[in-house]
């Protein structure tokens, strides 16, 4: 049996794997799935159609699956799911998607996020992003892998933030921000590359040179969005090695909508 404080409230509905430990006073409700090993702090609300992976280590008094901020939502199906490793520090609130609009938050695997946080209906986190303090997401927001949230950020509704992209503390991101790229500010402003968080990951020289390339036609060049997307493209036959990375900073740049950090 899963180790289950006597102070806490689980449907038995619920679908809780043996390995899982759910803390004092923590209430779970009938359509949640809680997947091996994963811990359970005290004082959570997990509710909602709400699916949590293996692994995850949710801290106390976190709201997870609540219905949405959204004056649309009218009592409608709609899901939360969660992969596995994930750490949710104390008072996070990640909400159910919205009928219609996608239906479904997805928060991938091994993320760490810190206290506070906020993730609304349909957004979609990726796999080993870090969120810290006080970061904000609005409805539809989409992080990609390895996106590092500096605190007290907020990040304006149907927002793309790109793969290895980095932004800074206290910045209002009303924009996408391109794979790779260094941002902060109020009004956001583009720094740099995220060279340090690269280097962490292990990118060859030749990756990092095709990075700084594509930051400078991008935003050093007084280029057009298309003239500069066009140049990226031809980066690959002179450094082979980053082809996969030229080809999701172009993906990344045709799909946004909202224009880009510039």
């Amino acid at each position: 049996m899963a180790t289950i404080h006597p102070t806490a409230l689980v449907d038995p509905k619920a679908q809780i794997d043996p390995s899982v430990t759910i803390g004092p006073y923590s209430v779970v409700g009938p359509d949640v799935c809680i997947g091996r090993g994963t811990r359970v702090g005290a004082h959570c609300v997990i509710e909602g159609q709400t699916r949590i992976g293996q692994d995850n280590q949710i801290f106390q008094f976190n709201s997870i699956g609540a219905i949405p901020q959204d004056k649309k939502y009218a009592g409608e199906r709609s899901e939360l799911h969660i992969g596995d490793g994930n750490t949710i520090r104390e008072f996070c609130s990640i909400n159910l998607g919205v009928q219609g609009a996608g239906g479904i938050t997805r928060i991938g695997s091994h993320n760490w996020i810190m206290a506070y946080c906020h993730i609304a209906h349909d957004c979609q986190v990726d796999d080993h992003t870090t969120l810290a303090n006080n970061t904000t997401l609005g409805g539809h927001v989409h992080l990609g892998d390895w996106v590092t949230v500096g605190g007290l950020t907020g990040i304006h509704q149907f927002v793309k933030i790109g793969a290895h992209a980095m932004v800074g503390f206290a910045s209002a991101v009303s924009q996408d921000v391109p794979p790779y790229m260094l941002v902060d500010g109020n009004p956001l402003a583009v720094r740099g590359i995220n060279s340090v968080g690269l280097r962490r990951r292990d990118f060859s020289p030749e990756r990092l040179k095709a990075v700084k390339q594509m930051h400078r036609l991008l935003y050093r060049e007084g280029k057009t969005l298309e003239d500069a997307r066009r140049a990226i493209a031809e980066l690959s036959v002179d450094l082979p090695q980053a082809a996969g990375d030229v080809e999701l900073m172009n993906r990344f740049l045709a799909g946004a909508a909202r224009g880009i950090a510039r």
